[in-house]
């Protein structure tokens, strides 16, 4: 922490300053007839056929495994919902193995879920850094063809519906991928 401010708060506001300096000159390039553009790449990357895809994709690949957990935590309810039933009638003995049996089936299945979570998230992220250069390539290539001099993305303070081109890039990327092009 530098000046009381978190690191991240000074990225935030430096970043903010830096949009808002381009902004202020993309307008006054704008008064010269410049042509600026708006992409929202959070709906961009969460509507892109490319990574609804990945995502399906990552679901049926998780899909046994998270099956396997959920079946795991129903035993554990069960076994949990036995325990608190039969507390009264079952021996000393009976009752600390059934705990025992429960602590480590809460532990498994507590560490599977993490375990779990863990890889989808990173499995998720090696997926949109393989699709990025292609959806960054489809904002490139249509900003160029339509004859942007600027594209900015969010954040922004503001950004007319008039400069929004996020659904004419989605309409893009919707396009076959071998119509798709890297930047140029």
């Amino acid at each position: 922490m530098i000046d009381g401010r978190p690191a991240t708060m000074r990225r935030r506001a430096t970043f903010r300053l830096v949009a808002l300096l381009a902004l202020l000159w993309a307008a006054a390039l704008g008064a010269q007839g410049t042509r600026i553009g708006y992409v929202d790449m959070k709906r961009l990357l969460d509507n892109a056929p490319q990574v609804l895809e990945a995502r399906a994709r990552l679901s049926r690949e998780f899909q046994e495994r998270d099956q396997k957990l959920k079946a795991d935590e129903q035993r554990l309810a069960e076994s949990e919902a036995r325990q608190k039933r039969d507390q009264a009638v079952l021996s000393k003995a009976d009752a600390e193995k059934l705990a025992a049996e429960i602590d480590a089936l809460r532990r498994g299945t507590q560490r599977a879920r993490t375990e779990m979570r863990d890889e989808l998230a990173r499995r998720s992220k090696e997926e949109l850094d393989k699709r990025w250069p292609e959806i960054y390539g489809v904002v490139v290539e249509y900003a160029r063809e339509q004859g942007y001099d600027l594209v900015v993305e969010a954040p922004v303070l503001y950004a007319s519906p008039s400069v929004d081109i996020t659904d004419a890039v989605l309409q893009r990327l919707k396009r076959p991928a071998a119509t798709a092009g890297p930047p140029r």
